[in-house]
């Protein structure tokens, strides 16, 4: 009860901020009008898609044109610029000019295809030590991504991360828990693979009228699933949904049904893969006046092995307050057979509070937890962490090697806990920014943690592509140990 009384202290802390406002708070408009004139204008200053960067590589033509086109800006001449060359499809990507017909399936569909590729590539420095785990390392983490679009509903997605395998990263350990030796994860396993898009679309011909409300969205394969932020599900799985859209249920002005189905490649609550493990899932997601709300129920037919079956399931509302932000979360989880680390009987009350400053575009924010008994995820990818890594920068997992996070983001025991934050930007154009945090977490069941610490972010774009970003982080614990960490990350998105 004592913990129950503390997350009930801060959540009315949170609610007391919310106070009324007009109706023109809640629309927020600006003065500033921007002149149809000037839309677009810096298009071609834009990063270009690695497809398009190929082409130009690949055809003089292209190069050429290019510098055609930027003459004829800057001298107003009618200069005559040659047709663009592709290898990706007829239709470049954000492109100008003339639309190409495609062709025709039998379905009646018409097909254009384009294909996109995109990726993001991550390196850092870093060391982490909480008194428990010890990481000094050089850790790296390549995503690429690939669209094939056929129309514009319709897509083949895949994706690759060659230089990482269930949360272990190719990079070089620099003593600490272990001996100094290289980290080898390169793998060329399919990341994700699924098709997309809409019944109706692809179908066409089955209703030419568009009177039978065909319009169903589905995917199949292997696919990134995420539910109530990641608290309920966060996993890439192998499985098929189906969405109904446009729905109009219990007053709402939209609503959304998915149901899911995965048969492979679920990972427990405790991180780690179940192979005998399917899942089956209902998403419910509706839009009011003032809010939207999500609601999730999730059943695992689980191997022997983890524990068995699990039920579970998750509410969320978020809605605006004038000038603050609100979500609101709360899941729970069942075990059906054994209660284990996959598989555990608990629930998690979660509620982020945010607002921008009315001098300035900074941010700051208050966000809150309470987590009861042994509350697990449905479903969680290795390089996700826990459960609790929205509550801020000092609960998050960065998804790039051994650093951890460092109040933890996990849920084997009841808990409760905050992080106040501010977020600052340096300059107009966003390019700088700083985050400033303090959290703590108690641990209300035994065993557990319990600490406070304190963080820092900061993080700036080097150009269109590249950002730079430093964490550090001091905490101190209930066990009489100290924690602290520090780590450079270098991201490059193409």
């Amino acid at each position: 009860m004592n913990a129950f009384r503390a997350y009930l202290l801060l959540s009315a802390v949170t609610l007391a901020c919310h106070p009324l406002h007009a109706l023109e708070d809640n629309l927020l408009l600006k003065d500033t009008v921007v002149p149809w004139t000037e839309l677009g204008k810096d298009f071609m200053d834009r990063p270009a898609p690695v497809t398009e960067v190929i082409e130009d590589l690949v055809f003089k033509s292209n190069r050429d044109r290019k510098k055609i086109i930027a003459a004829r800006n800057l001298s107003g001449e009618d200069l005559e610029a040659p047709d663009r060359k592709t290898l990706f499809g007829a239709n470049p990507f954000l492109g100008r000019g003339q639309i190409s017909p495609g062709f025709t399936i039998p379905t009646g569909a018409v097909w254009q295809p384009v294909t996109i590729i995109y990726g993001e590539m991550r390196t850092g420095i870093q060391s982490f030590n909480n008194g428990l785990v010890d990481v000094n390392e050089w850790a790296n983490r390549l995503d690429l991504f690939g669209n094939i679009y056929l129309t514009p509903t319709e897509r083949i997605h895949f994706g690759f991360r060659p230089l990482d395998r269930e949360g272990r990263f190719s990079g070089y350990r620099f003593g600490g828990d272990g001996s100094e030796n290289g980290m080898d994860h390169f793998n060329g396993n399919l990341r994700t693979l699924y098709f997309e898009g809409d019944f109706g679309e692809l179908f066409p011909s089955l209703d030419p009228n568009d009177q039978y409300s065909l319009d169903y969205g589905f995917a199949v394969g292997r696919m990134p699933i995420t539910y109530q932020d990641g608290l309920l599900v966060n996993d890439v799985l192998d499985g098929v949904g189906i969405t109904r859209a446009s729905l109009f249920l219990f007053g709402a002005s939209a609503a959304r049904l998915t149901a899911f189905y995965a048969w492979d490649q679920i990972h427990r609550g405790n991180n780690r893969r179940d192979p005998n493990a399917s899942l089956y899932a209902l998403s419910y997601s509706a839009d009011y006046t003032a809010s939207t709300y999500e609601l999730e129920v999730v059943y695992v037919d689980g191997g022997d092995a983890t524990g068995g079956d699990g039920f579970y399931a998750g509410i969320g509302q978020t809605r605006r307050f004038g000038k603050l932000n609100s979500t609101l979360r709360a899941a729970f989880s069942w075990a059906l057979d054994n209660e284990t680390a996959a598989v555990g009987t608990g629930s998690v009350f979660f509620h982020q509070l945010s607002r921008t400053m009315d001098y300035n575009d900074d941010i700051v924010y208050l966000d809150t937890f309470l987590s009861v008994d042994n509350f697990t995820s449905a479903a969680r990818d290795p390089a996700v962490g826990g459960p609790l890594g929205a509550t801020g920068v000092l609960f998050e997992a960065v998804g790039l090697g051994g650093y951890g996070a460092a109040l933890g983001n996990g849920t084997p025991t009841g808990s409760v806990g905050f992080s106040l934050g501010y977020q600052h930007f340096f300059d107009d154009d966003k390019k700088r920014q700083l985050v400033a945090e303090i959290g703590s977490r108690w641990h209300t069941q035994s065993p557990g943690r319990s600490g406070y610490a304190a963080g820092l972010r900061y993080q700036q774009a080097l150009d269109q592509h590249t950002i730079l970003r430093a964490d550090g982080f001091i905490g101190q614990f209930d066990d009489g140990q100290t924690g602290q960490g520090f780590r450079c990350e270098l991201s490059f998105r193409f």
